[in-house]
């Protein structure tokens, strides 16, 4: 369990599954850098986090923007999306009659991946919640923008575990503030912060992005 103020950004673990290089680049040394695809995904993020929106349909309650922690997994973020329907074998939610099942729901743009990092992090989300209201979360979904459907994703014990195995190894890397050595990939090609990671000139070599850049810089400088 860690303190608060050492809480890892929950949106951290999709980066972390896609590249812990990328994520350590982003959240560790503060580098980020916007292509069209993370521009995309932003827009689409600011409409489902509008919390202005959240609303209620007969026995279905939407709220958007929800903060979620856990202080077990020591992570907190928000959820874009979370539904709840009305149930006798649910949970009291403050200020509502009744008891409800939450169901999350993340946004993305694109479509349907192989990889797991999105469903990863939707697990997190609902670890997150299942620790703040005492209740089960069997299944949340993915809603792609490119695609306009639902992907329906059960959280296995597995993929918890995943979760767990990774959220420590990023608290390892947050305690020594340590950036991952770049293993490059065909994803390195989508990669918005490429310039920065440098995946080809640091390919054998150690150290984070940034010391590469001031040494850069210093070698500029330098007059001799």
């Amino acid at each position: 369990m860690e303190d608060e103020q050492h809480w890892l950004q929950l949106s951290g673990i999709q980066h972390f599954a896609f590249c812990p290089r990328q994520w350590a680049l982003s959240y560790l040394e503060g580098i980020w850098m916007e292509n069209l695809r993370t521009t995309e995904g932003s827009l689409l993020h600011q409409r489902a986090h509008d919390s202005s929106q959240s609303e209620k349909r007969g026995n279905r309650l939407i709220l958007r923007g929800l903060r979620v922690f856990s202080a077990y997994l020591g992570v907190s973020g928000e959820c874009d999306v979370v539904e709840f329907t009305q149930d006798p074998d649910g949970v009291p939610l403050a200020g509502y009659q009744g008891t409800w099942k939450p169901y999350p729901v993340e946004y993305k743009r694109g479509m349907s991946k192989q990889m797991d990092a999105d469903r990863l992090q939707l697990c997190c989300q609902a670890m997150c919640l299942e620790e703040m209201l005492c209740c089960p979360i069997p299944a949340g979904a993915l809603f792609y923008g490119e695609s306009r459907r639902r992907e329906e994703v059960s959280f296995s014990p597995d993929m918890r575990e995943t979760v767990k195995t990774m959220l420590a190894q990023m608290h390892d890397y947050t305690r020594r503030g340590h950036t991952p050595r770049v293993k490059p990939s065909k994803s390195c090609n989508a990669c918005s912060l490429k310039p920065y990671c440098l995946p080809v000139i640091l390919r054998a070599q150690h150290g984070s992005a940034s010391a590469y850049i001031r040494r850069r810089l210093e070698e500029k400088e330098d007059p001799l």
